[in-house]
């Protein structure tokens, strides 16, 4: 009798003890669970999610969307530790680009703006390939320019070897500050480009960013600098085309700069 209540006993226990794991797992699971307002503990959780994610393009993608977020959320660190953990180059230059525009959108002081764009271009620096290197560096003059720090963003596309990427970056520099309104930055941008037919073409596309702000007199000094007789006539026309919406409809729709 003794040896049944001794088992019965027994038995109770390890029940007992079952359960009591059993809730103690069940209230940790919980306690792991995330409000749906909780956005450090949401981003964290993705970050968990990530090493179960099976193709390699989606890790980087989620990281890349991420990264962002982070910088939006202003940890910009967190952003920039997730870019070694892609794989892809490509994306890596994209995850650059992400964090430099979602940063520039912020209106920080220029020294965190300072910090920052070293640490992306040190990132930049160690894509190995050349290519998405170049367009990473592109990215990061282009967010420096939205960031309002046009000489740092003329600084880093001087730095950059390939020619046809570092012109790009200073066309791209250059658009940004037009559509800022800011003809003074976006001439010392264009000055910088040493491809006259690139340059011509740029121009060209500056002149109309202005013209779509109706600042017919900085339209008008973009246009002027073309070199190319035809292109020239060309953004002129427009500029006398302003405000006639049927001569404005006419405007091609086809890029006919890029012969020039």
């Amino acid at each position: 009798m003794l040896r049944f209540l001794f088992s019965g006993f027994y038995l109770f226990i390890l029940g007992f003890s079952g359960f009591s794991c059993d809730a103690f797992a069940q209230s940790k699971d919980k306690s792991r669970e995330c409000s749906a307002v909780d956005r450090p503990c949401l981003m964290k959780k993705i970050e968990t999610l990530v090493p179960n994610i099976e193709k390699s393009e989606w890790k980087d993608q989620t990281l890349r969307e991420l990264a962002k977020t982070y910088t939006y959320e202003g940890e910009p660190d967190k952003a920039i530790a997730l870019i070694e953990r892609i794989t892809d180059n490509d994306t890596k230059a994209m995850t650059i680009r992400g964090i430099g525009m979602a940063a520039a959108s912020m209106k920080w002081e220029k020294h965190r703006y300072d910090s920052l764009f070293a640490k992306l271009a040190s990132q930049a620096a160690i894509i190995s390939h050349k290519p998405s290197q170049g367009i990473a560096y592109t990215y990061i003059a282009m967010a420096q320019a939205f960031a309002g720090d046009d000489e740092s963003a003329r600084r880093t596309a001087s730095t950059m070897d390939n020619a046809a990427l570092r012109n790009k970056a200073y066309g791209e520099t250059a658009e940004i500050d037009a559509d800022r309104g800011d003809l003074k930055n976006a001439l010392l941008s264009m000055n910088a480009i040493d491809s006259p037919a690139y340059r011509n073409k740029q121009y060209d596309i500056i002149s109309r960013i202005f013209l779509d702000k109706a600042m017919l007199e900085e339209a008008y000094a973009c246009a002027s600098r073309i070199d190319n007789a035809y292109l020239k006539a060309k953004s002129i026309q427009r500029i006398l085309n302003k405000g006639n919406a049927e001569e404005e409809d006419m405007e091609p729709k086809a890029d006919v700069t890029k012969d020039f």
